[in-house]
């Protein structure tokens, strides 16, 4: 039953509306009729409401079915309002030459005596022809103002889900992107060090192989807790300590009141590992990483700060910096903004996540 209505919630929305519609037309009819010499509880007046309502259901409906077959609101045509015209006229004709039609049967075969109000009897052919035409076109308007509605509606609510799948198959993408990027950098690190201590080589391996299932199993989820990502910053810290020795330390201000804000899986691990790479990699002396989160009224900052200066190499592609950039314009739009700057002979990076 359900399905059902869900499936034709349209014609019963119409039918709902005419019926309606309709009724209080005719009801409206009832109370400004005047009763006199018994005129408003007679068997005619009865009749008369009645055939109006089924006469106007039955023009209306008639009309209906013509104006989808001719209507087409993604190429609408002039051609189409000539269309609409005429099939106004010829409803609004139907719904006279019935109303008229009926009325005369009455009049003719009733064998009820009833004296008409005199407001009714000034009511010629011309005029019940003009009033028939306003009815059927202030109807017409009315259901096409509806289906102009009904159609904007439609189409933004496609145009919402197109933009969500889009938006999803772009972070699909970007993650895609960040999996095989740190993968490759551990393996080129065990690889290095697997003849000279296999010890170092398994404990790598075992943070290479929790990173591994941080990544997978966190590929289909736009946010996680920030300690969770803290997880495996920690992880590739250990992994790099190993590749730079002493040139890398590493130390973290994290305040406890953002760890159970949600942020973009692995956001964190490609700052920390973008400065390791283009910052402590390229000083012989090597230098720190400092991570610091902070927690405003309406933001979290995260800040990841690096010894060195900001240079990009002739052959970088930045996809790094790309991929956050692009993560966030798709996550929170405006709301949310990544900046690098050098300042006092360190690179501080930074990012800014809306709360709400």
């Amino acid at each position: 039953m359900t399905s059902f209505v869900k499936k034709n919630r349209w014609s019963i929305s119409f039918w709902i509306v005419q019926l309606m519609s309709w009724g209080g037309l005719v009801f409206i009819a009832y109370a400004f009729t005047p009763d006199m010499d018994g005129y408003k509880s007679s068997k005619v007046f009865s009749y008369g409401l009645i055939s109006t309502f089924l006469i106007g259901i039955v023009s209306t409906s008639l009309l209906r079915s013509y104006l989808k077959g001719i209507i087409n609101f993604d190429a609408f045509e002039k051609n189409q309002i000539v269309k609409i015209l005429l099939g106004v006229a010829c409803a609004s004709l139907l719904y006279f030459a019935l109303s008229y039609g009926f009325g005369y049967c009455m009049g003719k075969y009733s064998e009820e005596d009833v004296k008409v109000p005199e407001m009714y009897k000034n009511f010629g052919i011309g005029l019940m022809i003009v009033n028939s035409f306003i009815t059927i076109f202030g109807w017409t308007i009315f259901y096409l103002s509806v289906k102009v509605a009904a159609k904007l509606n439609a189409n933004r609510v496609e145009r919402a889900e197109l933009n969500a799948t889009l938006r999803q198959a772009q972070l699909n993408t970007l993650k895609g992107q960040i999996n095989p990027h740190f993968m490759f950098n551990s393996l080129n690190n065990i690889r290095g060090l697997m003849l000279e201590d296999v010890e170092k080589s398994r404990d790598m391996l075992t943070k290479l192989s929790e990173m591994l299932r941080y990544s997978l199993t966190k590929n289909n989820v736009n946010a996680i807790n920030l300690e969770e990502e803290l997880d495996m910053v920690d992880n590739y810290i250990a992994l790099s300590k190993i590749q730079f020795e002493d040139r890398l330390d590493f130390a973290k201000n994290i305040d406890k009141n953002t760890l159970d804000i949600k942020i973009p899986p692995m956001i964190i691990q490609l700052l920390v590992e973008n400065a390791a790479k283009h910052g402590i990699a390229n000083l012989k002396a090597g230098g720190v990483i400092k991570l610091i989160t902070e927690r405003s009224s309406e933001n979290l900052i995260i800040k990841v700060v690096n010894t060195g200066k900001l240079t990009i190499a002739e052959d970088s592609t930045q996809l790094g910096l790309k991929n956050i950039r692009q993560r966030l314009r798709l996550l929170y739009g405006s709301s949310a903004s990544f900046t690098i700057n050098e300042v006092d002979e360190e690179v501080v990076a930074t990012i800014k996540i809306p709360l709400s």
